[in-house]
């Protein structure tokens, strides 16, 4: 259970924030708001702009050193638990943002909800105990109002969230919300955050933020260095192990269907194509497939260029931008889905170039269930919460 001093310090915010000398104790009449969180941050030189707003514009992202550094323990401001109630729990990513969530330090989940398991206890939990409940909007915005949470998570359905948001807006709720559908991926006034691309300092001071989608996080961060070397659309051949199809039964998680057998689908105008070419500001082809796997994606990505370059240049040019970053590795051969699968962050290699010199293939993997959703949801909220970016989560 949180402290009194814990309680006592949420009394205006939806956080607490430690002080730069003295302790939370001593601190609790004066603990700053969220707003002095945020005058603390650009009082540390942290840029409080995006690399590029997420808009149909795109990004502008730099291809030099790592313009957007991580930001570890030394820029935490916040060392009190915070809340956390989880909607959707059921499915593989919520699962496995639960186990994420049982090893962190600060993290205290105390609901989730699912329609299916609502009255059997939570397994694999060792915090405390929790018993699923049936958490209805008008529910949800009660707790809200008690002041009972800090964080939601959803984990539902694309199309499934918009009841609760707009419950949480109707109260003008100031908890943080992420979502891990795709119904507000193309929301201006939603923080798109993929913590890599994204300007960081953006989502800290986020209380409403849009998880990317799995197979988009993966071809963001291997096209986004090669924006300003484009001379084409570069298509993106995918195939995802079927953990991506979710629990509810389809083709795409038949295994009888999938035994050894590979299933393209939605070919055109896939839901990640529109994503990742709104972000990226550059139009892509993006052809799915499932194969019999369980979980984990690889992605092989064709890049026409618009000038002459060497394997050697391009690898370079991925090795300075993700330089600091601890969930992506660069790598001189091509990534395979066997070595990422379990793993939180992304493998990204290959970096063939033809006998022209002017088209490259880079091929990406990434675990569709932590990197592609969970984890980059843990990191999303330790950013937005005033923890170190990684805390919590098994770096590369």
């Amino acid at each position: 259970m949180l402290s009194a001093t814990s309680v006592a310090l949420r009394g205006g915010t939806r956080r607490a924030v430690r002080p730069l000398v003295t302790s939370i104790a001593a601190s609790s009449s004066s603990s700053p708001s969220l707003a002095g969180r945020r005058q603390t941050l650009n009082s540390q030189n942290i840029s409080t702009q995006f690399l590029a707003t997420p808009s149909r514009r795109g990004r502008g992202y730099a291809t030099t050193t790592n313009p957007n550094p991580p930001l570890g323990k030394k820029n935490a401001s916040n060392d009190v638990p915070s809340r956390v109630a989880l909607i959707g729990a059921r499915g593989y990513t919520g699962q496995a943002l639960i186990d994420l969530l049982n090893e962190h330090p600060y993290m205290d989940l105390r609901h989730v909800s699912s329609r299916e398991l609502a009255g059997q206890e939570l397994q694999g939990y060792s915090k405390r105990q929790i018993i699923y409940e049936n958490l209805a909007p008008e529910d949800a915005v009660q707790l809200d109002k008690d002041g009972k949470v800090d964080c939601w998570v959803l984990a539902l359905p694309n199309g499934v969230a918009r009841p609760f948001i707009d419950a949480f807006d109707s109260i003008n709720s100031k908890s943080l919300i992420v979502d891990l559908s795709a119904d507000y991926r193309f929301d201006d006034s939603w923080t798109y955050a993929l913590p890599e691309l994204t300007k960081r300092s953006a989502i800290c001071q986020a209380t409403r933020i849009s998880n990317p989608g799995c197979y988009a996080t993966g071809a963001q961060l291997g096209i986004a260095p090669m924006l300003e070397y484009l001379g084409g659309a570069p298509s993106i051949f995918g195939v995802s192990g079927y953990s991506g199809a979710g629990t509810r039964p389809s083709p795409n998680n038949d295994l009888n269907r999938l035994k050894d057998n590979l299933a393209p689908y939605s070919l055109t105008g896939h839901i990640h194509e529109r994503e990742i070419s709104r972000h990226l500001g550059t139009p892509v082809g993006f052809m799915p497939h499932v194969a019999s796997w369980f979980q984990g994606i690889h992605l092989t990505i064709n890049l026409p260029l618009n000038k002459t370059m060497t394997s050697r240049d391009i690898r370079h040019i991925y090795q300075d931008r993700y330089a600091g970053e601890k969930l992506i590795k660069v790598v001189g051969e091509a990534p395979l889905v066997k070595n990422i699968s379990g793993l939180h962050g992304v493998e990204i290699g290959a970096f063939t170039v033809d006998s022209t010199g002017k088209r490259v293939v880079v091929c990406v993997t990434i675990d569709n269930l932590n990197k592609g959703a969970s984890t980059q949801c843990l990191q999303n909220m330790n950013l937005a919460l005033g923890y170190g970016e990684y805390e919590g989560i098994p770096t590369m």
